[in-house]
């Protein structure tokens, strides 16, 4: 007999080996909505489609949405997963063209995905309602028809900030009927707009409304978001118009147990834990074998995949192993539709996903959602457990914690997590980088003029020295007051909005023939799929025999062996100018422009299940160098005295490698955002130096961001590396003993309290 999700949990309760792992058990019990009565201006068609879905009233925060947007103001609604957003924007915009058929509209979402769920929302709401709105997604898999139409006659145009970037803004004359009458642009999942990729979308924004100012509209604009610190200061600078916050849902919330694990020693010498992969499976197999529908959450492709394997191989029966499957980036796009689709229908029971399932594609609502490590921010953590929870009946999310430092801190310290405010979302658009890039752009759209309202209009940054460099490139040329597109190339084609690089590589599987299966972006190809490495897809590896950098191809063969690969990185710095130096602090921390040089050099074999090194290899790829931004501090001579040097290596890299783990809590962002390298002694000034960059080429204000709360990430340090049960280093606090060298961990206590001592936060 099948258990639900209440006695599955009541099971792991009782369980002595699972309850000894549990750091806590929080309960959050259902509570009712707030409900607002339907705005009677609101067009009866609009009523009866809510009335036929069964609404009779509104939330609270949708209301005041809608009367907010009715009034003209820019909004930003900031609730919780599932609490109805999608309502906040399609009932005002959908009232005003049925009220007015000329009204037009552009919804922006991060994905192609959610595009679609988005024009199946509208479409059903229409539906229900017995009128017609024509609503197009417009994405790189539209048939040219459709295109046509969606220009013509398009009242509502779904699309992500790609295709704004390269298709819809440089042809801009194409969609002139749009521009004249654009009402409403509407970006939903705001909080993904962060780091590099949201400091090139605002500068597609600025560019959007450029081109609107040309056709005569001021479009009003509506978000949505995920709780984050600073929603205003984030939407405002994407939009660069005042917006009004709604964050207050009135949303029913229904009853989760929200569960942190932390997985047992399994070598006490060592203090190494078993893996997150692990006990992660190990929790989601007890639900998915009650065929309770489970989602377990992975921190990259390869854990995905090797999720995906651990949870198949508990089934003998290949009908059952197909109820499980993978989902990532890196899937063609009917795999992916396909594994949506199964998953609302029931038919799919146990996904393992990466954070590509965190935003708000329609999968409906599951009951376990199983996060194999932390997400790396609390907005993601949160947007994950979401996942989790149906209208009726119990739900559960388990955050299993892996061996990281930041991970470690989160899940001994559960009440920071439950206390604290998510974080800050942010986003550099003046990068220098990225905003050449997009006036460049910008000038093949339409011409800059030499007047102040023109070189400043693009988001109030004074350009015309990219204008001018423009110029000396004989990419532009200034016939009198205006500068005007000389070149033959399309500039949009080139940049790509996500990554340093346009160029991905493709997977090539040679088993039986020569077919695509998938691709890899270009900064994470020399750790994924250089020659040797083990490259997994829905559970099947993959050996790569040949990785042909020229031509952006990998050539893989399906095999079956006991292992995967882990590439290393090895860096170079150099400081190239300091803008800044914190005085008030012993460490004398600095700020500025660096040059890093990274090279992949060699891969680890780790053993599948007990991730034992089994082997290694060289890896032979060409350098990769940026110039960013960086901090970085010494340790000064007063702590470090009487310090043996031949420990200043270890002891260097145990400090960076705590640090790295726990700036993010900080930082809305990834670990993989930010890079360390130490120095013992620095080519800046001959002293042990701590490096701390911005992993994109320029910046985003990431390191800049730690530079000024660098005391209260080293405060955060201390008690992470304090409270460690570890004797003498481990990967949860500073480094294992056998790779930093014995005795460091107390040297680094040492140094973080003689560096904190007498600071005030």
């Amino acid at each position: 007999m099948k258990k639900n999700v209440e006695t599955v949990l009541s099971e792991l309760r009782h369980d002595p080996r699972f309850i000894s792992c549990v750091t806590a058990w929080h309960h959050f019990p259902s509570t009712p909505g707030e409900y607002a009565e339907i705005p009677s201006q609101l067009h009866p068609s609009l009523k009866k489609s809510l009335e036929k879905k069964g609404i009779l009233s509104l939330y609270t925060h949708q209301k005041e949405a809608y009367d907010r947007v009715s009034n003209g103001e820019n909004v930003c609604v900031v609730t919780p997963t599932a609490s109805g957003k999608t309502m906040c924007y399609n009932l005002p915009v959908l009232d005003d063209i049925l009220k007015d058929p000329n009204t037009r509209a552009l919804y922006i979402f991060p994905t192609k995905a959610l595009a679609q769920d988005q024009q199946a929302e509208i479409e059903d709401i229409c539906r229900n309602g017995e009128f017609s709105v024509k609503s197009f997604t417009f994405d790189g898999d539209t048939p040219t028809q459709k295109r046509r139409l969606a220009k013509q006659v398009g009242q509502i145009i779904i699309t992500n900030p790609d295709m704004c970037h390269q298709a819809i803004l440089p042809h801009h004359t194409t969609w002139a009927r749009l521009f004249k009458s654009l009402k409403y642009v509407v970006i939903d999942e705001m909080h993904n707009y962060r780091g590099v990729f949201g400091s090139h979308v605002a500068n597609v924004l600025r560019r959007l409304m450029r081109i609107c100012e040309f056709y005569g509209s001021s479009p009003q604009f509506i978000l949505a978001s995920a709780t984050i610190a600073n929603p205003r200061e984030l939407a405002e600078i994407l939009t660069g118009k005042a917006v009004a916050v709604i964050d207050q849902s009135g949303a029913p919330v229904s009853d989760k147990d929200f569960i942190f694990c932390n997985p047992p020693v399994v070598d006490p010498d060592k203090s190494t834990r078993q893996s997150s992969i692990d006990v992660a499976y190990r929790i989601a197999s007890r639900f998915i074998k009650n065929d309770i529908q489970t989602l377990v959450f992975a921190r990259s492709r390869m854990s995905c995949e090797l999720l995906v394997q651990y949870l198949r191989d508990s089934y003998y029966d290949e009908f059952e192993r197909n109820k499980i499957q993978g989902y990532r980036g890196g899937y063609l796009p009917n795999e992916r539709r396909a594994i949506e689709k199964g998953i609302r229908e029931g038919s799919i029971i146990g996904v393992a996903a990466t954070n590509a399932l965190e935003l708000g594609i329609d999968i409906g609502r599951l009951d376990v959602v199983v996060m194999s490590g932390y997400p790396g921010t609390i907005a993601s953590t949160w947007q994950q457990a979401g996942r989790a929870g149906r209208r009726q009946g119990k739900s559960a999310a388990f955050l299993v914690a892996g061996a990281s430092p930041l991970d470690q801190f989160m899940v001994m310290n559960p009440e920071y997590f439950f206390a604290q405010t998510p974080e800050y979302a942010l986003i550099n658009p003046d990068n220098p980088y990225i905003l050449s890039q997009h006036v460049k752009c910008a000038a093949y759209e339409l011409p800059f003029n030499d007047t102040p309202e023109s070189l400043l209009g693009f988001g109030g940054v004074h350009i015309e020295y990219i204008l001018d460099h423009l110029v000396e490139e004989k990419i532009l040329y200034k016939s009198g007051s205006r500068w005007n597109w000389s070149s033959t190339s399309f500039p949009a084609a080139s940049i790509s909005l996500r990554s340093a690089s346009n160029d991905n590589f493709v997977i090539i599987d040679t088993t039986k023939g020569a077919e695509v299966i998938g691709e890899v972006d270009w900064a994470s190809a020399p750790m994924l799929i250089h020659e040797g490495a083990i490259y997994m897809h829905q559970g099947r590896q993959y050996h790569v025999n040949k990785l042909d950098y020229p031509s952006r191809k990998a050539y893989v063969k399906e095999v079956n062996v006991d292992y995967y690969t882990d590439a290393n990185l090895a860096v170079a710095v150099r400081v190239i100018s300091t803008d800044r130096v914190r005085e008030d602090l012993l460490l004398l921390p600095k700020l500025g422009d660096l040059s890093v040089t990274g090279v992949s050099t060699i891969y680890k074999k780790i053993k599948l299940y007990t991730n034992e090194n089994v082997g290694s290899g060289e890896i032979s790829i060409p350098d990769m160098n940026m110039h960013t931004q960086g901090m970085w501090f010494s340790i000064p001579e007063s702590i470090c005295k009487g310090i043996d040097l031949r420990l200043m290596g270890g002891l260097l890299s145990g400090l960076a490698n705590v640090i790295l783990n726990i700036a993010p809590l900080f930082l809305m962002s990834d670990k993989n955002d930010l890079g360390v390298a130490v120095e013992v002694r620095s080519t800046y000034d001959g002293t042990p130096t701590i490096y701390l960059y911005d992993s994109y080429p320029g910046g985003v204000g990431l390191a800049e961001k730690a530079f000024e709360v660098l005391p209260y990430i080293l405060k955060a340090c201390f008690e992470l590396v304090s409270a460690c049960p570890c004797s003498d280093g481990c990967p949860g606090c500073v480094g294992p003993k056998e790779e930093i060298g014995s005795g460091v961990k107390s040297l680094c206590l040492k140094v973080l309290s003689g560096i904190l001592e007498g600071v005030e936060m």
